[in-house]
Parts: C-alpha cells; structure tokens; sequence
C-alpha cells in the first residue's frame, strides 16, 4: 500500500542535505545544468516521474544517507506535473530546503537549438511529411503553456545568451548560496542582446553618461578602476545608484517574507561592458551585508 503524501514527506528536513529539482524547457539545458551538479558531487536523477518523488525521499531517509540529491523532471511526465506542485508545496511545508531551477530561453533560442541537434521536440505530433517548423513552433508553446505553473514555483535561468560555461558556473552559484534565506542576484546585461527572462527588476541606465566614448576607456570594463573612476563623478550615476539601492532596501525584507528563494534585479545598457557592469559591482558591494548576493555579468562572461 502506498503510504500518504503527508506521511511519506514529514520529517524529510532532518535527513536531506540537500535536494535540488532540474526542470525547464526542452532545449533550456537541463543536461549542462545535471551535469554541472554531478560535478559538483549531487547524485543525479533524470527524468524521474514525479509521483514517484516521496517515495524516492522516503528510501533515502531509510537508508541514512546524507548525500546531494538533484532531481530532473520536464514536460515528459506532463500528465503528472499537478502532482509535482503539489509535492513542492508539501517538502516546502515540512522544512526540507528545496531549491527548483527552471532553465528556460526564448523561442527563437529553442527553434535553432532544435534545429542543429535535429532531436525531435517530445511534445510534437504529426508525421515527418508536416511542417516541421510550424510543428515544433507548436509544441515548444505547448510546454511553455504546461510549464507555466512549475516555471512559478523556481528559480529561473536564461540560458538564451549563455554559454555552456556559463550556465555550468551559475547553477554552480545557486547550489552553493544557502536555501535559509532570500538570495539577491545582481546581473548585468545588454539590451543589444535582449532583456534576461529570469529578471525580478529590469532597470535601464542607458541614460547614464557612456565610457564608450571615451577612448582610453572603451577597451575597459566596469570592473576597471579608470572606468569606476569616470562614472563615481558623473552626478547622474550616483543618484541612479542611490535609487535602485534605497528601492531595494526598502522592498528586500518583503521579498523575503514571501518565502522567495532568489531574487534577481537586472542592470542593463547598450553593450553590458560599463554603465551596466560598473553598478552590479557597486550595489553588490553594498549589499554584501545581505549575506546571500550573487554577481554575474552576463556579457562580460561570456568572453
């Protein structure tokens, strides 16, 4: 007999160290994410239908193990997806620190990668005769649609403009920060490039004085002291800083007592090597008192 989903999750907070959940959109990198966090010593999962999750939880407790779970569920267990919410919701209850990542990227990412790995989509109907573009336009907004609920309940990442490297490093990031208490992500960007789907906050500062123009400064980075120089003296990026700051300041204790897990505010400019880059520093110095921050650029990364 199955025991009750209540009976088989109570108590799991006292024997898992750790458990993170892989989910997303097919083609997001859910396989780079798995093995980014069996590197990193997780035992991995794949693909496990999720009414089979307490169960799983439960075994492990039994056997005393203390090991690193993550756990890959995607839009091939649809039909049990509702359960998987529900899951969530209950480990969540009973204390366990459950971290969910949704890897996701935008439709045209999706459309491409498909397209140069010819793997079908496992959402896609119809015989090989049909539209293969229109097909797989339809089954990718298919599982945005089924994933929505699950996309809610996680962390998520945009992997549309990352490398491998990169999404590997910044799964890495979120394993590693504490699931006690709200982490803050600072990410830079470029508009040229698209806004990152997985932001909390867009703020735009392309309004800012541009180092760009300058030349001895357009081959550094906001990282670079000469550029840090430059823009701690233009009155405009001092006051745009003061105000993204005193703005999270204020908001961040109530974002925390949502019970969020994350929480991203993405600073963007034209190019994502200065204005942008500069102010993630910035605030990410001054709110290391948060104790949870993470910086990530995602331009200059990508280098």
């Amino acid at each position: 007999m199955i025991p009750p989903l209540e009976n088989t999750l109570a108590g799991q907070a006292a024997h898992t160290t750790d458990l993170v959940l892989v989910t997303g959109m097919s083609g997001g990198g859910k396989s780079i994410a798995m093995h980014a966090l069996e590197d990193a010593g997780f035992f991995c999962v794949d693909n496990l239908p999720p009414e089979l999750l307490p169960h799983f939880l439960k075994l492990e407790k039994e056997s005393g193990s203390k090991r690193r779970v993550a756990i890959a569920v995607d839009v091939r267990s649809a039909g049990s997806l509702p359960q998987l919410l529900l899951h969530i919701k209950e480990l969540r209850l009973n204390g366990v620190a459950l971290r969910s990542i949704f890897l996701d990227a935008n439709n045209d990412t999706l459309l491409r990668r498909f397209s140069e790995t010819r793997r079908p989509h496992p959402l896609r109907a119809g015989n090989e005769d049909s539209d293969t573009h229109r097909a797989l336009q339809e089954a990718i907004a298919l599982e945005r649609e089924l994933l929505t609920p699950l996309r809610m309940e996680s962390t998520v990442i945009d992997s549309s403009q990352l490398r491998p490297a990169q999404l590997r490093a910044w799964v890495r990031d979120l394993v590693r920060a504490s699931g006690s208490s709200l982490t803050l992500v600072f990410q830079s960007f470029a508009f040229k490039h698209g806004v990152p789907s997985d932001a909390d906050f867009v703020f735009d500062v392309r309004v800012l004085p541009n180092p760009y123009y300058d030349r001895e400064l357009r081959p550094l980075t906001g990282r670079d002291q000469p550029v840090a120089d430059y823009l701690e003296q233009q009155p405009e990026v001092r006051l745009m800083l003061s105000q993204i700051g005193a703005f999270i300041a204020q908001w961040l204790p109530n974002f925390g007592a949502d019970q969020r897990s994350y929480l991203t505010v993405a600073i963007g400019c034209t190019g994502g090597q200065h204005r942008s880059v500069y102010l993630v520093e910035t605030l990410a110095k001054q709110f290391a008192y948060h104790g949870q921050v993470l910086k990530r650029h995602r331009e200059l990364d990508a280098r």
